[in-house]
């Protein structure tokens, strides 16, 4: 089994992001490893999200930073890894090419993500975690969403 040094978790606040950092969070332990936790605001910023209109006096950009800020060390303080990294980067790009981009810039051994478990037509289309899988140079670790 590989040991690995850098772990990193990429997660967009759904329910299988976040058992996707439990896990990481308990291989980083294991195995002594260092953990980042990794959002991506994607196609920023043409397809801005409804879910987050910044107030009339506020820039887009730095509200929509600061929310995913509140979201990282929210998800750090329930998962128990409060001493993990948290970035969060803006991408006019998908967030599947920004996870592999930022893997490869910080010598990622291992990728963790959570994967919806799509079939028929949404796989064809391509998912975040199918694209990582493809993509990536070191390992991924899908964890699939709970029935």
């Amino acid at each position: 089994m590989a040991i690995y040094k850098n772990i990193m978790c990429a997660v967009d606040f759904s329910d299988t992001s976040e058992e996707a950092c439990r896990h990481a969070v308990e291989l980083a332990r294991l195995m002594g490893a260092k953990l980042s936790l990794l959002h991506i605001v994607e196609y920023f910023p043409e397809d801005r999200s409804n879910e987050f209109i910044a107030p009339e006096c506020d820039d887009p950009a730095g509200f929509v930073e600061s929310q995913a800020h509140l979201g990282l060390n929210e998800l750090a303080k329930q998962a128990g890894c409060e001493d993990a990294d948290r970035q969060v980067l803006f991408s006019p790009d998908s967030a599947r090419r920004e996870i592999v981009r930022f893997a490869k810039a910080h010598d990622i051994d291992l990728i963790v993500l959570g994967s919806h478990g799509r079939h028929g037509i949404a796989v064809l289309l391509g998912s975040t975690a199918n694209g990582v899988v493809v993509r990536a140079a070191c390992d991924v670790l899908a964890v699939r969403a709970k029935e």
